[in-house]
């Protein structure tokens, strides 16, 4: 009996130790994500130092057994993403859910070649944002910088983060941040008044351009999309940047138990440095700031909620006190001197706040509410008193210098504006996503709400020789006047269906997707339709080439701006601006020197069946609200891109493109829209030192076509010209100070990831690039057009550090 005792003794004390092992164990899992929000297939995903390895399946999910109350390290790999590892410690209490995000590969076209899915998918042009703090940026956004040197896109001022794609204005590209979609300024009339784009580049994750052609699921404008999204804090991290330009700060954490995140950044900046290369010399004090939070709390495995909150403001300050500029030919060599009086005040505030409810009803599912709000006030004000003297040079009759020998024109010119608006809009927006099978839907619908009250008061009057320019004996006659004083209060609901399919057969793989917008606005009592469709195809070849195939109508509701006419007032034949879109691409991956490369190009065109003609004055876009035209635009757009240099991605782009319009009872047939650019020309280059990649060189070249100029004030029917070619290189260096193989023994700088100072240099080639112009009458009614000339050569030095 004793022994029967003993042996069940040593029995339990033998099966304890499994029993206890048993229970100190549970099933971890979970869904795999990118920073774009994409599920991750074919993850590898293990405890460091085990053997056990789980995969994630095509709807990313996953599960692995891990141990409770004990730190232990998650691995995650994949061949298209960076390696993810965090170290975890599970208690009984805690959630068994964990979902990474993982960051794609810098070499992504590399991972493309190896993984065709990957490839199909991705139907934008994705941004590389690994080194966006190293690129020279003299203009308000280094994202918009990059967005500068793509196929298609076109920007003749260095001082704007605004761009034209394929033929459209700057109101005509949709922006989006985190799913919330983002307005330009109304007033904004020149690059130095902008302020800061509103996107801050250091909390950026991920960038995707498309410059035509998009999906159902992006908004109703004509042009293109830039879809932004912010960072998922995974860790502590920040980073700090000072110039000569101004500096920012970010800080970015997640809490111990992995619910709640934050992500903050702020940013200051001033252009005063490189306005004082203007030709227009005086007191320039623009002061642009900047902040915006991004916080995220996991409520439990199936709600999580999120805000976002931005509060920017601009002012632009200016008392100029003169201008000289010399233009024309040798042969007519001219000069314009002004001596002036007065100031300019702008101010230009914007605050945004958006709240996300996310919903995961499963593994397959998501289901987002957002309701945002979007608060602008512009205030531009300023009088300007000119007198200037325009003068024939000495060199213009084969002398030496400079000498004025005719006064062509002297006179006195005054501006004047008090201009005020404000506009405020609201958003309930819910959007779901569902993978069933080989089926992605997508679905949406918004309800948006805008009031805008604008008062409109600003006139030009002209002096040449004692007479008003026009001339009048009973009056005074202003050269320009607008005065208006406008309300608007309107409803917007918006609806959008779109399904994605991905299958095979032994010749290719496809991707076809279809969808469907529909728009209703109250303000004019009209809605529309707009279907979309794509198709993508990858055959079954040697190389790896993938084709595109898209078309779809694209209708573009007026914004503010688009609905008033010339003199200010609104315009009482609004309607909705139309554009079919046209697209056959192809995109061929290679290697040369055992590097990846991609060539891509696209052969487009867009039949503008209706659209609102309009003038720009520098930033500022002029419509004819009471004016009706049809046009196109047609062009190819080439790029390269790949390791010109081991590890780092360069390209160059090439566009061609024509863009016409019609005025129905002008009797002028075609004549150019003022974004007739017919070749645009951009490169990003970036390069190190052989044997010692701490110094890094980074090239941006822009060579821009000839674009047309209208007569001010005279609509299409005065005379055009085309202003010269806009030309441009930024130079930029950099010296790593810390980083992986350059580690600091200063106990301060120990917790710094990596530190790098840069050398920019704006504009090498010190090219007087023309923006706009200054028209100049004399009582003879001769006009001339003066150069407004944009920034010369100036050098920037830059800190930058990351922990």
């Amino acid at each position: 009996m004793i022994q029967a005792y003993c042996r069940i003794v040593i029995l339990l004390s033998l099966c304890f130790p499994l029993l206890a092992s048993a229970q100190q164990t549970t099933t971890l899992h979970g869904k795999i994500r990118s920073t774009s929000d994409e599920v991750i297939s074919g993850a590898h995903i293990k405890i460091n130092k085990q053997s056990e390895i789980s995969i994630s399946d095509i709807n990313g999910n996953y599960s692995l057994s891990v141990p409770i109350d004990k730190t232990f390290t998650l691995v995650i790999t994949h061949v298209s993403y960076k390696p993810f590892s965090k170290d975890l410690n599970i208690s009984k209490e805690d959630l068994t859910s964990y979902n990474p995000i993982l960051e794609p590969k810098s070499e992504r076209l590399r991972e493309i070649t190896v993984n065709s899915k990957e490839l199909i998918r991705q139907k934008n042009i994705a941004i590389d944002t690994k080194q966006l703090d190293q690129v020279p940026v003299s203009s308000n956004g280094t994202v918009e910088q990059i967005i500068k040197t793509l196929p298609g896109v076109s920007s003749n001022n260095e001082l704007s983060s605004q761009y034209s794609v394929r033929g459209g204005n700057f109101d005509e590209n949709l922006v989006y941040i985190d799913g919330v979609e983002i307005h330009r300024p109304t007033l904004v009339r020149s690059g130095q008044q902008e302020g800061l784009s509103i996107i801050n580049s250091d909390l950026v994750s991920s960038v995707q351009f498309s410059s035509g052609g998009f999906d159902a699921k992006y908004g109703d404008k004509l042009s293109s999309v830039l879809d932004v999204k912010y960072k998922k804090p995974s860790e502590f991290a920040g980073s700090v940047n000072a110039s000569l330009l101004g500096g920012s700060a970010h800080l970015e954490n997640i809490s111990k138990n992995r619910k709640l995140s934050y992500l903050t950044g702020f940013r200051y900046k001033s252009n005063r440095y490189l306005l004082n290369s203007l030709d227009t010399k005086g007191n320039y004090q623009p002061v642009y700031t900047d902040f915006q939070t991004l916080i995220n709390y996991q409520l439990n495995q199936k709600i999580s909620i999120h805000f976002w909150g931005s509060i920017s403001k601009n002012q632009y300050n200016f008392q100029p006190e003169n201008r000289t500029t010399s233009f024309g030919t040798i042969s007519d060599a001219l000069q314009l001197k002004v001596f002036f009086e007065g100031e300019e005040k702008d101010e230009y505030h914007t605050d945004i706040e958006a709240i996300t409810l996310k919903y995961r009803p499963n593994l397959n599912s998501i289901i987002r509410f957002t309701a945002s709000r979007n608060n602008t006030k512009e205030v531009e004000n300023f009088d300007i008193l000119g007198q200037y003297f325009l003068s024939d040079l000495f060199i213009s009759q084969g002398g030496r210098t400079n000498e004025s020998i005719q006064n062509l024109g002297i006179g006195t010119f005054i501006d004047h504006a008090r201009n005020k608006l404000k506009k405020e809009e609201f958003e309930l927006k819910f959007r779901g996503d569902h993978q069933i099978g080989k089926l992605f839907l997508q679905w949406g619908i918004k309800g948006k709400s805008e009031q805008v009250n604008d008062r409109i008061n600003e006139w030009q009057y002209q002096d040449s020789a004692g007479y008003a320019i026009p001339y009048s004996k009973s009056k005074v006659e202003l050269s320009y006047t607008r005065n208006a004083n406008n309300h608007v209060d309107s409803k917007h609901l918006s609806s959008f269906t779109q399904a994605s399919w991905i299958f095979n057969n032994r010749k290719a793989q496809y991707q076809v997707t279809v969808g469907l917008r529909y728009h209703y606005w109250d303000y004019n009592q009209m809605n529309f339709l707009s279907p979309r469709a794509s198709i993508y195809f990858i055959p079954d070849w040697r190389n790896k080439v993938k084709f595109r195939i898209s078309a779809g109508l694209y209708q573009q509701v007026p914004s503010y701006r688009e609905m008033l006419k010339i003199d200010g007032k609104i315009s009482d034949k609004i309607q909705f601006q139309k554009s079919v879109h046209y697209v056959l691409g192809q995109e061929y991956i290679f290697k040369a020197w055992n590097r990846p490369f991609k060539f891509t190009s696209e052969l487009y065109y867009k039949d503008l069946r209706s659209i609102t003609p309009y003038d720009i004055e520098n930033l500022r876009i002029r419509y004819y609200g009471d004016l009706k035209s049809k046009g196109y635009a047609a062009g190819l757009d080439l790029r390269i891109n790949g390791e010109f240099v081991p590890g780092t991605e360069s390209w160059a782009s090439l566009s061609l493109m024509r863009t016409q319009e019609n005025i129905p009872g002008d009797n002028k047939g075609y004549i150019p829209r003022p974004t007739d650019e017919r070749i645009n020309f951009t490169m990003f280059f970036q390069d190190y030192l052989p044997n010692n990649p701490s110094y890094k060189m980074h090239l941006s070249l822009v060579y821009g076509g000839k674009l047309p100029v209208w007569s001010p004030k005279t609509g299409k029917n005065g005379d055009n010209f085309r202003m010269p070619n806009y030309r441009r290189i930024d130079l930029g260096f950099s010296k790593i100070l810390i980083g992986e193989n350059q580690k600091s023994r200063s106990t301060i700088l120990r917790k710094v990831k990596s530190m790098w100072l840069s050398l920019e240099i704006f504009n090498v080639l010190d090219i007087n690039n023309t923006v706009s112009y200054l028209w100049i009458k004399d009582i003879s009614g001769n006009q001339y057009a003066i150069p407004n000339y944009l920034t010369s050569r100036k050098l920037n030095l830059k800190l930058s550090a990351k922990f």
